[in-house]
């Protein structure tokens, strides 16, 4: 047995004007679970206590809370000193007891035909994935598009996706989806990492009906444009001063003894839009000991088609990228675009490993920069954070340089197509970034991505930087410093 204090959140609508914590001091035994310290709370110090649960054992979901910020299964997850347990962020009805009702009406039923044939083999095999849900809503609780917008969330996108792949099903799911906000998901794939049975939810089920919707004629205007221009320049976004592949050589040479040589995936948009970035970023890595090579045939990666369902041109974009880099003989592969390193690793093949600039930059270290007087903050973009498991990296890069304030973890709004394809939507989810980065009184904003960069510039009256710029700010300050002691 081992004591244990817990916070937690008490409110009662009918009497309580806002939430309060409340803090118990409970006995369970070692190993004990979330749903074992609220047990020891309901039966041994606070009968008042209203919470859910009903298999104890990961099956019916009905017990999902927060923990420490982060939805679990009360039941599953082990209980730790100190913990905070709270609600999951939907509408409270008593103290952990939240209402379901809503997201749960919101998903669609089988309306079967008694002439349908049974599903085949291989369709039985794509739904299997997608039945697995157990209607706990961590998912919906974590969606940022339904804090502003008009979306049925990711359970009722999963539950359509899985009766559109039903031939039992009679509905036209792909248009229903769309009518119920299927293009205001933002990609963040916060629901896929809080989901206790792992349903990849953007990438197996909205992703998969966004193609579907494709097929139908209702991609949003806005993306078939980007679409056309992928089709026709290579690029998913329009350039807008000389291009970084114009301003540098195929290699560029480190300054001293060579570390690692790495093939340079540019991405779109250091490339078109924030080349200076990109130039920043080459200066760290020659700092570095790091030799690299910039294939000039390499073309847009393809996940704003991925993302959006458009995927008749990916597999030549995919073909002419693996092949820009397998020529050279290249076995690592650089990126520093966060949505570009997800899909090389994930939406890819590749003979070559891929490694995101943190990535490297850690693993090989770094000449230790000279230090500002500055406080920044740091937006994780969801595509590093989530799609790519690198959180403290960029941190540990970030802390070399100034003092670091966290803020929540959060999507921008850029992603997904959303910047393109609703704008309003990714304006109000920037919003939110806005105030966020207020709260922590920060001078600059860091991120890791061109996206969250140039969306979030836009909402703050902040700088806004790369990881790798505040690195070379960090050197360019310890140069002066030296040159002033040698005169």
């Amino acid at each position: 047995m081992k004591k244990m204090n817990v916070r937690v959140q008490r409110f009662d609508p009918g009497q309580d004007e806002k939430p309060h914590f409340q803090t118990y001091l409970v006995e369970v035994n070692e190993g004990a679970r979330v749903l074992h310290v609220l047990h020891a709370v309901h039966d041994e110090i606070d009968p008042t206590l209203s919470y859910r649960w009903c298999c104890g054992s990961g099956q019916c979901g009905s017990c999902a809370v927060r923990v420490n910020g982060e939805p679990v299964l009360a039941c599953m997850e082990e209980a730790r000193d100190a913990m905070t347990i709270e609600p999951l962020k939907l509408p409270v009805k008593k103290d952990l007891v939240v209402d379901l009702e809503p997201a749960l009406d919101a998903l669609s039923h089988i309306e079967p035909t008694g002439s349908a044939a049974m599903p085949t083999r291989e369709e039985v095999e794509l739904i299997k994935p997608l039945r697995s849900c157990i209607g706990c809503l961590a998912c919906v609780s974590v969606c940022p598009a339904m804090d502003v917008t008009s979306f049925a969330g990711p359970t009722a996108m999963r539950q359509d996706f899985r009766l559109a792949l039903d031939p039992r099903d009679t509905k036209d799911r792909v248009t229903e989806a769309v009518s119920k906000g299927l293009f205001t998901c933002t990609s963040c794939q916060a629901c896929w990492k809080v989901c206790p049975k792992d349903i990849q939810i953007p990438g197996k089920a909205i992703e998969k009906l966004r193609s579907l919707a494709n097929k139908k004629g209702l991609t949003l205007p806005r993306h078939q444009e980007v679409a056309k221009m992928v089709r026709e320049t290579g690029r998913s976004v329009s350039r807008t001063e000389p291009t970084f592949m114009e301003q540098v050589g195929e290699v560029i040479e480190p300054h001293g003894p060579v570390k690692a040589t790495v093939g340079f995936f540019v991405g779109c948009m250091y490339n078109q839009r924030l080349p200076q970035t990109a130039l920043d970023a080459i200066e760290v890595l020659r700092r570095n000991g790091i030799r690299v090579i910039i294939p000039k045939e390499q073309v847009c990666c393809g996940s704003p088609l991925i993302r959006t369902g458009q995927l008749d041109f990916l597999d030549t974009l995919k073909r002419r990228n693996i092949d820009a880099f397998a020529f050279r003989n290249i076995d690592t592969v650089l990126t520093m675009c966060a949505g570009c390193g997800s899909t090389l690793k994930h939406d890819y093949r590749t003979p070559f490993r891929v490694m995101d600039i943190n990535e490297l930059l850690t693993r090989y270290g770094i000449e230790p920069p000279a230090r500002l007087p500055l406080k920044a903050t740091y937006h994780d973009p969801c595509h590093l954070l989530r799609g790519q498991g690198i959180r403290d990296l960029p941190r540990e890069l970030i802390t070399q340089v100034v003092n670091l304030v966290e803020m929540p973890s959060v999507c921008c709004g850029s992603g997904g197509g959303v910047r393109s394809g609703v704008p309003e939507e990714a304006a109000a989810l920037a919003e939110k970034r806005r105030e966020e980065i207020e709260k922590t009184g920060a001078d600059i904003v860091i991120s890791s991505c061109p996206f969250c960069e140039f969306h979030i510039m836009e909402h703050t009256d902040r700088p806004v930087k790369n990881v790798t710029t505040l690195l070379l700010e960090g050197y360019r300050e310890k140069d002066r410093k030296k040159a002033e002691n040698t005169v």
